[in-house]
């Protein structure tokens, strides 16, 4: 068994506002805690792993296979694999939740995307 405490985990900035640390990974799936700042935007995107969320603070929009969706505390979401996906934080507030990743997403490519 591995336990990692999100304490622990150094949070890289990969685009202007938007904070992720990696989590636990196993083989079949990787977790990471994502923090997203006020007006922080994270480009339209895709990507081979199913993705499934959870905020357990603020409200996001997302733009997922062109269609908008708002998200919010206690809400979770699944982005099917390869779907393009975007998500904005249109509030005043952080936002603070988490991502889980199937199979595991650990290098993330942020820089060359």
């Amino acid at each position: 068994m591995e336990t990692r405490d999100l304490s622990e985990r150094m949070a890289t900035e990969v685009v202007d506002g938007v904070y992720l640390a990696q989590l636990a990974a196993g083989e079949r799936m990787s977790i990471q805690h994502f923090h997203i700042e006020p007006g922080a935007e994270v480009p339209v995107h895709d990507h081979e792993h199913e993705q499934l969320g959870y905020l357990y603070e603020g409200t996001l929009t997302f733009d997922a296979g062109g269609e908008e969706f708002i998200v919010s505390a206690g809400e979770s979401y699944a982005i099917p694999s390869n779907e393009p996906h975007g998500v904005v934080n249109h509030g005043e507030d952080p936002v603070n939740g988490i991502d889980i990743f199937s199979p595991p997403r650990l290098d993330v490519p942020w820089n060359e995307e």
